[in-house]
């Protein structure tokens, strides 16, 4: 062999032995550790949530958003892209999800595989949260609140801030935007008898509405109020499992109302001797309506930022995809970087560009609070003092 090939021998088998030196010295760099940090649940450790992540057709994008904005190990999650969407979606959003360091390995979040029918104006809904609600009991016995969020919401507090400001709440709490005061509701909707075709159709089609109207109830006193709501494990394993047969009773009964996601846990935890003295008159959200209100609040942008931060609200609705406000409360409120989880006490990982921060960990059952948690904390002491005071409970 000349001395020009052994030159380029040399360097050829210098570059390679360089180049694997590189790729074993990576997942030392930043893969996540083998073992997870183990998850302590019970009264004596910070609550957990168990969360309901929802969309249709498009809406991949934004469910995995919204789960990276919302993520913490020591939650548990349960996507659902319904009927109207790909299977293939369902595939890169599975995907997707596994290809995040921390969720791999504690295997907190898993996505619902026969997916439900929604129909925007009836009881479908209903049904879909209720199944993802045993879904999360079935998996998991240490969740203490469960969280409904469409692919048009957005937190406003990271993880952290939410665990620490409950940490002081009673955990048979239930937050939810309710009233007796049925006003032009009871005419157009609790009257009004529909069906809703996704509790039974595989295609998609709309609800149909009976000619005549049925009278407003009085075997049980009726309960309206905003459908997003924040509810505590023991009042849903009331719903499903219960001994008193009126959970049962309403859902019949709102089977055919309209929009039965804004009057059926109002009704049933207003009318129980056991659970309306655990009702928070808030459903915890930030939201503008236009006047007179639409359907669904407007949009919300760049302009509304300092607003909704004042707020104290833990969520906000609505906003379109991938609108810019979103970035500003990725930056300044969730300090997380694109396509990564929001950081807590629990990422031990260095921050930089190119390290994600939570692809290390240690102990995720300490918390570290940050400037947003002072607000929220000050919006719940004022909601528990009107619940101290009796005065909004159920009325």
């Amino acid at each position: 062999m000349g001395a020009e090939k052994k030159w380029l021998f040399t360097l050829i088998s210098t570059a390679f032995l360089s180049l694997l030196l590189l790729l074993y010295s990576i997942p030392a760099f930043s893969s996540p550790r083998i073992f997870p940090s183990v998850v302590h649940h019970g009264p004596h450790h910070p609550p957990a949530f168990g969360y309901y992540l929802f969309g249709g057709r498009g809406d991949r994008d934004r469910i995995f958003r919204l789960l990276l904005a919302v993520y913490h190990p020591r939650n548990r999650y349960v996507l659902h892209l319904g009927a109207d969407a790909s299977d293939e979606d369902r595939y890169r959003l599975v995907v997707a999800v596994k290809s995040v360091p921390a969720i791999r390995s504690f295997g907190n979040v898993d996505v619902v595989g026969k997916p439900s029918r929604f129909s925007f104006m009836g009881s479908s809904h209903i049904s879909a949260t209720l199944r993802a609600a045993s879904i999360l009991l079935k998996l998991d016995s240490g969740w203490d609140w469960f969280i409904a969020l469409s692919a048009k919401d957005y937190p406003l507090l990271t993880p952290d801030d939410l665990s620490h400001v409950f940490s002081t709440v009673t955990r048979g709490l239930n937050f939810l935007d309710h009233s007796s005061d049925l006003g032009w509701k009871e005419g157009q909707r609790i009257q009004p008898i529909i069906v809703d075709p996704a509790l039974y159709l595989a295609r998609r089609t709309q609800i149909f509405t009976a000619t005549e109207k049925r009278p407003t109830p009085d075997a049980f006193k009726v309960f309206t109020g905003s459908p997003w709501v924040v509810l505590s494990r023991s009042f849903l394993e009331f719903c499903l499992y219960g001994w008193d047969n009126l959970p049962r009773t309403l859902l019949m009964y709102f089977n055919n109302a309209i929009l039965a996601e804004e009057s059926y846990f109002h009704t049933v935890i207003c009318n129980l001797p056991e659970f309306k003295n655990t009702t928070v008159n808030s459903d915890l959200r930030y939201m503008i309506w236009d006047n007179p209100p639409k359907m669904e609040p407007h949009f919300l942008n760049i302009s509304d930022f300092e607003e909704m931060v004042d707020s104290g609200a833990a969520f906000a609705r609505q906003f379109k995809q991938d609108d810019p406000v979103l970035d500003m409360i990725d930056e300044k409120i969730l300090k997380r970087g694109q396509n990564r989880v929001t950081p807590g006490a629990w990422c031990t990982g260095r921050k930089s560009w190119f390290i994600d921060p939570c692809s290390q960990w240690g102990d995720v059952n300490v918390l570290k609070a940050g400037p947003q948690a002072k607000r929220f904390e000050e919006a719940i002491t004022n909601l528990l003092d009107d619940l101290s005071s009796q005065s909004n409970q159920c009325k």
